[in-house]
């Protein structure tokens, strides 16, 4: 009975690890923001293709309006926010009329409303079927979500529609083995996909060999250059791929097959950039006229690169365009593609930091480079000697961090 009246021991973590964690937060954070300092409201820019969004609860409660980044930091600050990740085709309705007499501190000369703006309940801070917030403050476990790269709402794995047996393909270290999803509501709009091969998209199932009439119609239909450069495109798996690569599907542990694509694209961008729209339709299939099948529909995953597969006859451009899904001829609409766009801004940050750091020191006479240079090592020595005569069960509490500082000045005034 005692040992239920015991303390709980509260959870440590090593120095290591919490300098880790904070280093995934800011590349989460750069990789989400793309370089946006939150200093300007984007307002001015239009309806950018991609951004970071939030929605302020406290403002608009019926989840309608989105702000940017600075708004939310400068007009919403002490708000309840919601942190949609980003969405596209946004332009932000901070101050707009949507938020009553408040007004925009950044940029107040902004229209009544945003026509083109879409909003679904996550601007309500809810999310996938269940509707749900996150984090969810009843779950006992946060569980990731995947969102769905055509209406952006986010879903649990158990909440997208498949069947029981079927597991969402990940490799050893738990990362996705797909590039997009597409929920089972959206599924109905984007039926044509299921008529390309099956090596368009990621599956749990057996592989579904490119022998059947259809699939034959569509590679015979496809430009001759499909058939080369996998290479240059890779597949779902390129990182983690083994066994036959002349059997149209890898297994990745756990029997996981995953299809590969087996098309150069190249071609087809050419083709649409140079000479305009082909009138001969790859899957051979005029999708103006044709309609979706009575099945039930289901989530579908996607390879990468599967985007430059698509058709882009004059017929399919228009069902595209009627069904307001031209974005998935951009490559810069993919979230892939804007994480990309990200990192390679955060490398040239980083880089120009270190930079700055040896234009500095450059700056500095030899007496001044030296005192740095000895300050940093005798805190890096100070730090060592601490965490080594430091008690490894008991947690690192601000006393303990403010004694190494004082003992730090104190050898400091001690120097001569």
């Amino acid at each position: 009975m005692a040992d239920g009246f015991e303390d709980e021991v509260e959870p440590t973590i090593s120095i290591g690890e919490y300098l880790e964690g904070v280093e995934e937060q800011e590349l989460e954070a750069d990789l989400v923001l793309v370089g946006d300092e939150g200093k300007e409201c984007t307002y001015n820019k239009g309806y950018l293709k991609r951004q970071a969004i939030f929605s302020c609860l406290t403002c608009t409660p019926d989840g309608n309006a989105g702000v940017c980044t600075a708004c939310s930091l400068s007009c919403h600050d002490g708000h309840e926010i919601a942190e949609l990740w980003t969405k596209r085709n946004f332009r932000c309705d901070c101050g707009n009329s949507k938020f009553g007499e408040a007004y925009c501190k950044l940029f107040p000369n902004k229209d009544v409303e945003n026509l083109e703006n879409s909003y679904n309940h996550n601007f309500k801070g809810l999310y996938c079927t269940c509707n749900r917030p996150y984090p969810d403050p009843d779950a006992e476990e946060q569980v990731e979500m995947i969102q769905c790269c055509i209406c952006e709402d986010w879903f649990h794995e158990e909440h997208l529609g498949l069947e029981p047996s079927d597991e969402i393909p990940r490799d050893e270290e738990g990362e996705p083995l797909y590039e997009d999803l597409i929920c089972q509501a959206c599924s109905n709009i984007c039926f044509f996909l299921t008529l390309y091969p099956q090596t368009i998209r990621v599956t749990v199932r057996q592989p579904h060999v490119a022998n059947s009439a259809k699939d034959k119609e569509v590679i015979e239909n496809a430009p001759s250059s499909f058939a080369s450069s996998e290479k240059q495109h890779g597949d779902c798996s390129a990182d983690t791929s083994t066994g036959d690569s002349t059997s149209g599907a890898v297994s990745v542990g756990k029997g996981i097959l995953i299809g590969q694509i087996k098309a150069n694209t190249a071609v087809v961008l050419e083709r649409s950039q140079t000479a305009g729209p082909s009138k001969t339709c790859i899957i051979g299939t005029n999708l103006l006229e044709a309609a979706p099948k009575p099945e039930k529909s289901k989530a579908m995953l996607f390879c990468k690169n599967w985007r430059e597969v698509l058709c882009r006859c004059e017929n399919c451009l228009e069902f595209y365009s009627q069904k307001r899904i031209s974005f998935l001829l951009d490559r810069e609409d993919s979230i892939a593609e804007y994480e990309k766009i990200g990192k390679q801004k955060r490398d040239e940050k980083l880089q120009q930091q270190q930079g700055q750091e040896l234009s500095f020191l450059s700056k500095l006479g030899h007496v001044e480079k030296m005192e740095i240079l000895s300050g940093i090592a005798d805190m890096k020595n100070e730090i060592h000697s601490f965490l080594e005569s430091f008690d490894a069960s008991k947690p690192i509490t601000a006393d303990d961090v403010h004694q190494v500082f004082e003992n730090l000045a104190k050898k400091r005034r001690r120097m001569p």
